[in-house]
């Protein structure tokens, strides 16, 4: 209407004044209801061709959405065990600090495994006090084993000199006797040896390792217990945490809650534009908003990112054919919104919807050289047909709380 009222004033308007000033033709006269058109053909003809073009110019050049709203990320509250709820520490809806205890889960398995892990500890540091008293043990024996080597080794050689001086004087089986003894005594230090070896390798290697595993367990035991205590991951608020004692949760079926992170929602809004404007939309283009949470104010704002792929395309791979006309409506291109000042989203409810016009600008082009008249004529004229547009979103703005409340019917 708008637009048609603009373009009347140079079409319409001046037809009209021509034949009553000019022709001398008045209305109820000359000019009656059923001659307006034959009349004022040329002035009507005119008039809507040019509404229907700078309609259709003001929508394409300063694109506008009513598909605009400011999502926000939230956080599943899961356990990463199942169990059963034995406290809760938070109400419906609260605030949150990162490592708050949100809630615990029956945590009787988790604490036996973690006083079985410490019984072994204690048990390998016992076993490993214990094999430090046999490597003294085994060096002992060795010594004796040395000494009982060393006795039947003087004894053979003070007989196998003898022997030796006086043959005869001594048996030649009682040498071979001590002989066999000898072996047997280096046998018994060989032995001895082996026994202190593997006692200092019990000491050094096998218990320290197995010290070490049943730590890990205790660790492992520890990290289970501790899982048990659900805590939040970031700042934020509680939403609808209906958790009670006694009910069971689990990663998959039964999550606890929804936790909104601090600051969600409060600087980026988002809004979907009609796919005949992809060729338009540019990051560092000018918008403004209206929402219906923040009334009759509008919101400055800048385009920071445009989606290069529209969701309505996307398709999972599977034993079906992809049929597009089974795609009913064409999807929008996705722009990213931020303030063009600090706080402009302040008092804007994350998640209300949102009216968006973006604007084009061609200053840069205008104010180029290379430029020619003609063009830069018609690119004062795009910019300059922003002003409507913007006119039309404050109009939207002042009616809105109008429209909502009283003519929807609610």
């Amino acid at each position: 209407m708008l637009e048609l009222l603009l373009c009347s004033l140079v079409t319409i308007l001046p037809d009209y004044l021509y034949r009553r000033y000019r022709q001398g033709k008045r209305f109820g006269k000359e000019i009656t209801f059923y001659s307006v058109w034959y009349e004022l053909r040329w002035g009507i003809t005119g008039c809507l061709m040019l509404t229907v073009a700078l309609i259709t110019m003001i929508f394409y050049y300063h694109p506008s959405t009513t598909s605009a709203t400011i999502y926000f990320r939230t956080v599943p509250i899961l356990p990463e065990v199942a169990g059963r709820v034995e406290q809760v520490n938070v109400d419906f809806s609260a605030p949150v600090k990162k490592g708050d205890v949100l809630f615990k889960l029956n945590s009787s398995k988790q604490q036996a495994a973690l006083e079985t892990a410490k019984r072994r500890v204690a048990e390998v540091g016992a076993a490993l006090i214990s094999a430090r008293a046999d490597v003294v043990k085994a060096e002992a024996q060795v010594g004796e084993a040395k000494a009982a080597w060393q006795q039947a080794k003087d004894e053979l050689d003070t007989k196998s000199e003898l022997q030796r001086r006086n043959p005869g004087i001594v048996p030649q089986r009682d040498i071979d006797k001590l002989q066999v003894a000898v072996d047997q005594r280096q046998a018994g230090i060989d032995g001895a040896d082996a026994a202190r070896e593997a006692a200092a390798l019990r000491v050094s290697t096998l218990l320290p390792a197995e010290k070490s595993s049943a730590e890990a367990k205790l660790a492992e035991a520890q990290v289970d217990l501790d899982k048990t205590e659900v805590r939040a991951g970031v700042d934020g608020r509680v939403e609808q945490f209906l958790l009670r004692p006694g009910d069971v949760v689990n990663q998959l079926l039964r999550p606890a809650g929804i936790l909104i992170p601090d600051g969600a929602g409060r600087n980026v809004l988002q809004a979907g534009f009609g796919q005949i404007e992809a060729q338009i939309m540019k990051p560092g283009m000018i918008a403004e908003a209206t929402c219906i949470s923040k009334p009759w104010v509008i919101i400055p704002l800048v385009v920071t990112n445009v989606q290069d792929y529209i969701a309505a395309g996307q398709f999972r791979s599977g034993e079906q054919l992809v049929d597009p006309q089974n795609l009913r409506q064409p999807g929008t291109i996705l722009a990213f919104l931020e303030p063009l000042y600090k706080g402009g989203l302040e008092g804007v409810t994350p998640g209300s919807s949102c009216i968006v016009n973006a604007y084009t600008s061609n200053h840069d082009v205008i104010a180029d050289r290379s430029t020619g008249r003609l063009k830069g004529f018609a690119l004062h004229v795009v910019d300059a047909t922003g002003v409507v547009h913007a006119l039309l979103l404050r109009i939207q703005a002042l009616l809105l709380p109008v429209k909502t409340l009283v003519l929807s019917g609610h």
